[in-house]
C-alpha cells in the first residue's frame, strides 16, 4: 500500500502542484468564479486522492480521500463539492458529499478509516472536474478531481444481465478455505453460493469480487468485513451474499483469475446487487460501507424478493 504522502505528493504531481492561498479567507464563493478560483480559495489547495475511477452516465456514484498540504487526511462529517467542464469555467452542479466509514468497527483496518461518497449527475459521457471543500474544521482545504465518464465501461453496469460465473464454493472446492478466501477468519457465510446456481435457482444476491489480503488501494481490505455485516441484517429475506476472490490461485503474481475476466473488473474490489430476474440492480466500485450498501440491498432487493 502506498502511504499517504507518497499518494499526495502523486496527485499533486498529476495536478500541477499543491500548495496554500493566503489571502484572508472569504465565507462563500462569489457568483461566477470558475472552478479553478474555488480551488485556489484562501486554504491548502490540494488533490483528491480517487476511490473510483470507472463512470457511465447518469447518477454517478464518485468516492474520494482529501489530505491536507501537511499530508493528514481530512474527516469532517461532509464536503461541498462543485462540478464543472473544465477549470476555467463556473460550476454547473453543487451538491454534498458524505464522510462514509470504510470497514466495520473491529474488523480488517484500511490505511484510511473514512472516505467521502458523492452522487453526481453527470448525463453525458466526457471529462469533468471537481473540487471539494469539506465542511468546518480550522484548517481550509480545496481538494481537487475528475471524473471521467465513459458512454460504456467495461464492467457490468445496472440493468445489464448478471454473468453466469461457476464461482467456487465450499462444497465445490472440498471445504478448501485457503483457495476459496485470503481472510482471516475465513468468511465462510459468504462461499456457499456461486453466482450462477444463485442465478438458476432465480434468487437476489450480493457478490463481492476483492482480496481481503492482498488489495492494492488504501480501502479495498475492509469490503469482505462489510458485505459480512450486511449479510446478517438480512438473513431472513431469502438473500444470498457471495464472496469472490480475484487473484489467480490467490497469488497476485498470477493477475486477475477467469471470474474477473469473465465480469470485465479492470481493478477491484466491486461489489454488485443482482435481483432475482439476473440483472444487476446496483454495483458498487471500491469501498463501499454499511450504510451504504444495507441501504441498496433494502431498496434494491427486499422488494424484488
Amino acid at each position: 500500500m502506498r502511504s499517504v504522502a507518497a499518494l499526495t505528493a502523486l496527485s499533486c504531481l498529476l495536478l500541477a502542484g499543491c500548495g496554500g492561498s493566503d489571502s484572508e479567507p472569504s465565507t462563500e464563493p462569489r457568483a461566477g468564479e470558475t472552478l479553478e478560483q474555488l480551488w485556489r480559495a484562501p486554504g491548502d489547495d490540494v488533490a483528491v486522492i480517487p476511490g473510483t475511477a470507472n463512470y457511465e452516465p447518469g447518477d454517478v456514484r464518485v468516492s474520494f480521500l482529501v489530505v491536507d498540504a501537511e499530508g493528514a487526511l481530512v474527516a469532517l462529517p461532509t464536503a461541498r463539492v462543485w462540478v464543472a467542464d473544465d477549470l476555467e469555467s463556473a460550476p454547473f452542479l453543487e451538491t454534498e458529499a458524505k464522510l462514509e466509514r470504510i470497514g466495520i468497527p473491529g474488523g480488517d483496518e484500511a490505511d484510511a478509516t473514512h472516505i467521502y461518497v458523492a452522487t453526481l449527475r453527470l448525463p453525458r459521457a466526457g471529462k469533468y472536474w471537481f473540487v471539494a471543500e469539506p465542511d468546518g474544521g480550522a484548517r481550509k482545504v480545496q481538494a481537487l478531481g475528475n471524473v471521467v465518464v465513459a458512454k460504456k465501461d467495461a464492467p457490468p453496469d445496472v440493468g445489464d444481465a448478471a454473468v453466469a460465473s461457476e464461482t467456487p464454493t465450499l462444497a465445490s472446492t472440498g471445504g478448501n478455505m485457503a483457495a476459496l478466501t485470503t481472510r482471516t477468519p475465513p468468511d465462510e457465510t459468504l462461499l456457499r453460493h456461486s453466482v450462477a446456481d444463485s442465478l438458476a435457482a432465480n434468487v437476489p444476491f450480493v457478490v463481492t469480487f476483492s482480496t481481503p489480503k492482498f488489495c492494492s488501494s488504501r480501502t479495498c481490505g475492509p469490503v469482505v468485513d462489510v458485505v459480512e455485516e450486511v449479510s446478517r441484517r438480512f438473513e431472513d429475506d431469502g438473500i444470498r451474499f457471495i464472496h469472490v476472490e480475484v487473484f489467480e490461485d490467490n497469488d497476485p503474481a498470477k493477475g486477475f483469475n477467469r471470474w474477473m475476466q469473465e465480469w470485465k473488473l479492470p481493478t477491484e474490489p466491486w461489489t454488485f446487487l443482482v435481483g432475482a430476474d439476473g440483472k444487476i440492480a446496483a454495483r458498487f466500485e471500491g469501498t463501499v460501507s454499511v450504510s451504504e450498501l444495507e441501504q441498496a440491498v433494502r431498496e434494491k432487493l427486499t422488494a424484488a424478493g
